[in-house]
């Protein structure tokens, strides 16, 4: 080490290296594929997800899934303060112009993208006023979420970093279709993203490896389609006169250009005749022009279906989603379908945190700000289980413990008991609080007072 580098101070206080991000004043090239850089990357997705029934019915799942969780604003402690306040961001989630459930709905197309970008809108909470900006079942004189509004991915023009340490500043965003161009500064954003490897703000898709598989089913099945097509018809010949294949006149430039026209056009549709001479004239004599069909040879050696299945299942394994296919072809377990459910649904649910941490850091906190109210008291949001366990298994684990002497005399357990079988839950007794690691009721409650 140089000796200049080894006598020198530095301050603790101020960054001294980079992510290493590939960025070039706020265009992002960390994409090799060259279908997926730029504004490519958005399109491609788009047509995954629109285009092929195997990423259909994953999303679909994912989807189905993440509607039955059960969302809940956790409270800081048992103090009363902090119940009201935890009841405040409830109130507050409930009084947006767009229910928290299309919330999630968008905020999930950070999976299909890579991320998720909102822009918070707030309000001051004065009632029932005729201005959106105060307008609310409130009037408490808070300050709340008028709505959480998705900047859609296709809309990105750049992103803005910081010059000193490559931190992210904000999105600048262009809508092609009404021309409005707009910064959204990321104090007044939420971010989602999958991973955040050297802090890239548009992460990564999680379909970005089933990329190369979908493309190459897609051709598959479009080579697949012709060869059917043409199997069924046959493939369509014409014999015409050699001076029509010379052309060299200009009237047998014309035909030409008309017959191969014709032929081209040629299916079992409006369609389906074709007017040619015939093979002899007047006279007897051949006229060169004959008009047939060509059979195929019956079966080829490539098993499509065969070929097909394996990118299909490419697809699938690149996203854990591999169950889809069990039981299509009269192979697969229930305990494989089981446990690869579980992996699924463990994936899931890191996908949820992600959701609720970022929510809770980015969200709740500067709303939490803006009120003044003490850290002490600021709530959390998180979610309930992806997917409850089979009520014999817990009941097995019950019995289990109780013969062991174990079972815990716990009002706590007792309702998380009630709360998986989606039984009804005990009255609370007046004045108790519980902590909300228990499903006290409904989720994202609010009270107008």
């Amino acid at each position: 080490m140089p000796e200049s580098a080894k006598n020198k101070k530095t301050n603790p206080f101020v960054s001294l290296g980079t992510t290493g991000l590939k960025q070039s004043s706020g265009y992002i090239d960390e994409e090799w594929h060259p279908k997926l850089r730029g504004t490519f990357g958005p399109k491609v997705y788009r047509e995954m997800a629109d285009n092929s029934s195997t990423i259909g019915a994953i999303r679909h799942v994912i989807k189905a899934l993440v509607r039955q969780v059960e969302w809940r604003v956790e409270a800081a402690s048992a103090e009363r303060e902090a119940q009201e306040v935890a009841e405040f961001v409830e109130s507050c989630l409930a009084d947006m112009s767009m229910s928290f459930e299309d919330f999630i709905s968008e905020a999930l197309s950070f999976l299909e993208y890579g991320w998720s970008y909102f822009e918070l809108v707030y309000k001051l909470r004065k009632g029932q006023t005729k201005d959106a900006r105060t307008r609310s079942k409130f009037d408490d004189g808070k300050i709340g979420w008028r709505k959480i509004a998705l900047r859609a991915q296709d809309t990105l023009d750049r992103w803005e970093f910081d010059k000193e340490d490559g931190g992210l500043r904000g999105m600048h965003q262009t809508n092609t279709y009404t021309g409005k161009s707009a910064y959204i500064p990321i104090e007044r954003a939420l971010l989602f993203r999958t991973e955040t490897y050297k802090n890239n703000p548009q992460g990564r898709s999680i379909f970005r490896n089933a990329v190369v598989d979908y493309f190459y089913l897609k051709r598959i099945s479009e080579i697949e389609a012709i060869g059917i097509e043409r199997d069924m018809t046959g493939l369509i010949t014409m014999e015409v006169p050699i001076r029509i294949l010379k052309q060299e006149t200009a009237s047998d430039q014309a035909l030409f250009n008309s017959i191969t026209s014709m032929l081209g056009q040629l299916k079992r549709d409006e369609r389906e005749y074709a007017l040619v001479p015939p093979e002899l004239d007047t006279e007897g004599k051949p006229t060169g022009f004959k008009l047939k069909l060509l059979s195929t040879g019956g079966r080829r050696q490539i098993d499509t279906n065969g070929v097909k299945l394996y990118y299909k299942t490419g697809i699938l394994q690149s996203v854990v989603a591999q169950f889809i296919q069990l039981g299509m072809g009269n192979v697969g377990s229930f305990a494989l379908a089981s446990s690869q459910t579980d992996l699924f649904a463990v994936a899931l649910g890191a996908y949820m945190d992600v959701i609720a941490s970022t929510f809770t850091k980015y969200g709740i906190n500067r709303l939490m700000q803006m009120n003044k109210i003490p850290v002490e008291h600021w709530p959390c949001l998180i979610h309930g289980d992806i997917e409850s366990p089979p009520l014999s298994e817990i009941g097995a684990y019950i019995q289990a413990l109780a013969g062991a002497g174990q079972l815990p005399e716990d009002d706590a357990i007792k309702r998380k008991l009630l709360e998986i079988g989606r039984l009804p839950q005990p009255a609370q007794e007046e004045g108790k609080v519980e902590k909300s690691n228990v499903i006290p009721g409904p989720p994202l409650r609010g009270k107008a007072g």
